[in-house]
């Protein structure tokens, strides 16, 4: 047996339609994929967008959740928000411990399912594609709700404008992941500036005795009467409305390989900064909203004086107009900063959704299209996955962000504690392994375990609140969509692994059928039959027989009396079907054939007419495909397409196959199922 052999077959030329190049851009060759790796001045804007943008909304949320019960209650906002903090320098500082231990960009998937097993690990995977869907959905409501506080003539158009903005996220992230960090690195780093400049100059005016004072802190509040517990439950809510501001730490643990040489201590150096800069801007934007009094509620008719039929400003909007002025160049431009680095949060979910997508369909737990990359080596199915569900989520839920922002964080926290569970159960297995003598691994695994350890109570303390607090909010539907999908992709896996263990090779394959039989399906003879005849002579079978299925006799003497008269090379057999039946009655003729000749290979050549036009395909029956699909569910049968071009066909290929002799058209062999617009009966 010969060697296979590689043949470089050189540059193809480039059939993609011309909107796609346009939208998309040139293909890229896999060789190229290391340059699309990411250092960490671009991966910080590509990974961090969502936490650093959270923070545009996660102080809103808590006040606005504080204020039920009156503005007394604000005074409990500084506890919340360090409570918040701190948590996430706990959770930064465990995921730094999950990157160096699983880098493979797994994460908390990978850390769940090699540590605690299969369906700790579905329940993860399930909750953070749930969260990504929700990331995407929230991050976009949130940008058109700060576009709609500068300008709220925009309002009625709220959902067609956050599709808008989901459609065009996809596109540019089908670009490419560097050409994404490009376009999204400005704005991010933009925000950063432009709120740090805000914080820094309202407390300086502060701290020099003219505090700014925000539009709203005019209105008296119409507080609920509340009982001991429901003023527990409320702080409880304040602070699981808070901790959306931990939403995106996980994503840099899953785009691990995406950054440069060296992975580990690029990702654990982005995750430190992004951490960082999301405490610093949490924290100082939580306290420069209480200094100018910013008074935002759920439901708007609640603030004594408002107009409750005008958009409610969001609070970044308040706090901008508070510290530079309403129509002030600052708070335009922290505005659109702002609607921009929201929009931008959902790049992070376009980044994490397909790369956990594609570990996922490797191991075998989603379709394995999610493991394919598209033109620019990006996970381009993945992408247009998430961007659909989302876009699904924001018409049904109008993009109204307090209906679902209730829907967020429930996945995410999930996920937290699993992940932290998983990563306790692996470094106890470490110190357990490890000898005695190798003390620094040892140091270093009892530190992780402290970590992590920490990480595990903190994040499974606030999955408990958060789940108690926003259960009847909303958040129920995460709790039935993430054993639903976990089911959905248990079931997904069963079905491969019994798909491999049918078509694993073994020693009980026989080979050695005897005779080799081509057919040739004609209805009339025309120019595409005799190309399929040159190409079943040319391919050297044993016997080649041309078969007509009669449905009628005038049909069927028509055919024979054209064979005849044109000198047709190979004989002509008529099958007779009065139930106007095409592929059974030629498959009872296999079979007979089969039983008189032996287990003989039968190849069966159709017909088709290649068209340009969309609209041609439906002035051509599907007869020719429906006799294809039925006769591939024949043991032994193989199907060719003999393609024959009409001249409208030029439109798609640009040119005419190779022409019959003495003619000018012709048509080329195809494998069935490759050729788009193939349309006419045999």
């Amino acid at each position: 047996m010969s060697p296979a052999v590689a043949t470089d077959i050189g540059e193809p030329a480039d059939d993609s339609p011309v909107v796609k190049r346009i939208l998309i851009g040139d293909p890229l060759t896999s060789e190229t994929l290391d340059d699309q790796l990411l250092p960490k001045r671009r991966a910080l804007p590509i990974f961090a967008s969502d936490a650093l943008s959270s923070v545009a909304y996660a102080p809103q949320e808590l006040l606005m959740i504080l204020l039920i019960g009156g503005t007394a209650f604000l005074a409990f906002s500084p506890w919340v928000a360090a409570a918040v903090v701190t948590l996430l320098v706990v959770v930064v500082l465990s995921y730094r411990q999950l990157i160096k231990a699983y880098p493979s960009g797994g994460g908390d998937y990978e850390v769940a399912r090699t540590n605690l097993g299969e369906v700790p690990g579905v329940v993860v995977a399930s909750a953070l594609l749930v969260d990504y869907v929700l990331t995407v959905a929230v991050s976009v409501a949130s940008g058109v709700d700060n576009i709609i506080s500068a300008l709220p003539g925009l309002d009625p158009w709220r959902v067609e404008f956050a599709v808008g903005f989901v459609v065009l996220i996809i596109v540019v992230n089908l670009r490419g992941v560097r050409e994404a960090s490009s376009a999204f690195a400005i704005p991010t780093y933009v925000f950063i500036g432009s709120v740090a400049v805000m914080i820094v100059t309202g407390l300086v005016r502060w701290g020099l005795g003219d505090a700014p004072v925000a539009e709203s802190a005019q209105y008296a509040v119409q507080a609920e009467d509340l009982t001991q517990v429901a003023v527990i439950l409320l702080i409880l809510r304040a602070f699981s409305s808070g901790c959306s501001a931990l939403t995106g730490v996980e994503a840099v643990s899953n785009g691990v390989p995406a950054f440069r040489e060296d992975k580990v201590r690029n990702a654990q150096t982005t995750l430190v900064l992004m951490g960082s800069i999301a405490i610093g801007l949490f924290a100082g934007l939580t306290l420069l909203a209480l200094v100018t009094g910013v008074h935002y509620a759920e439901n708007p008719c609640s603030l004594v004086g408002f107009d409750c039929t005008a958009p409610q400003p969001s609070l970044m909007a308040q706090v901008a107009a508070a510290t530079f002025g309403g129509g002030s160049l600052p708070f335009f431009v922290i505005q659109a900063a702002t609607a921009c680095v929201l929009l931008l949060a959902a790049n992070t979910a376009f980044n994490g959704f397909p790369l956990l997508g594609s570990v996922l369909a490797r191991d075998g737990y989603a379709p394995k299209a999610l493991n394919t990359r598209g033109d620019r080596l990006v996970y381009s199915n993945g992408m247009i996955l998430l961007g659909l569900a989302a876009i699904a989520v924001l018409v049904v839920f109008q993009a109204r962000l307090t209906t679902l922002i209730q829907l967020y964080i429930i996945g995410v926290f999930v996920s937290f504690s699993l992940g932290q569970l998983g990563m306790v159960r692996h470094w106890r297995r470490e110190l357990r392994l490890l000898p005695a003598t190798r003390r620094r691994e040892r140091r270093e695994s009892s530190i992780g375990l402290v970590i992590n350890s920490l990480g595990a109570t903190f994040t499974i303390l606030v999955l408990v609140i958060v789940t108690v607090t926003k259960f009847t909010h909303g958040a129920w539907l995460v709790f039935l969509a993430i054993p639903l999908l976990a089911v959905l992709m248990v079931g997904v896996n069963r079905y491969y692994r019994d798909v491999e263990h049918e078509i694993t090779m073994d020693d009980e394959v026989r080979f050695g059928s005897s005779g080799d039989l081509a057919l040739i399906l004609v209805s009339r003879l025309q120019k595409p039959v005799a190309k399929a005849v040159d190409y079943a002579l040319a391919a050297r079978h044993d016997k080649t027989l041309a078969v007509h299925v009669a449905v009628t006799k005038e049909d069927a003497l028509a055919v024979q009396t054209d064979w005849e008269v044109h000198g047709m090379p190979i004989p002509l057999v008529v099958i007779e079907s009065p139930y106007r039946h095409y592929a059974s009655p030629l498959v009872q003729f296999i079979e007979k054939y089969r039983e008189t000749h032996g287990s003989s290979v039968v190849t069966v050549y159709l017909p088709q007419y290649m068209v340009g036009h969309w609209w041609e395909s439906l002035l051509h029956n599907r007869r020719a495909r429906r006799i294809a699909q039925q006769l591939l569910m024949v043991h032994g049968v193989t199907v060719t397409l003999v393609p024959w071009l009409l001249d409208s066909s030029e439109l798609v290929y640009g040119r005419r196959s190779r022409p019959l002799p003495g003619d000018d058209r012709g048509g080329r062999l195809a494998t069935y199922g490759l050729v788009a617009h193939t349309d006419e009966e045999p």
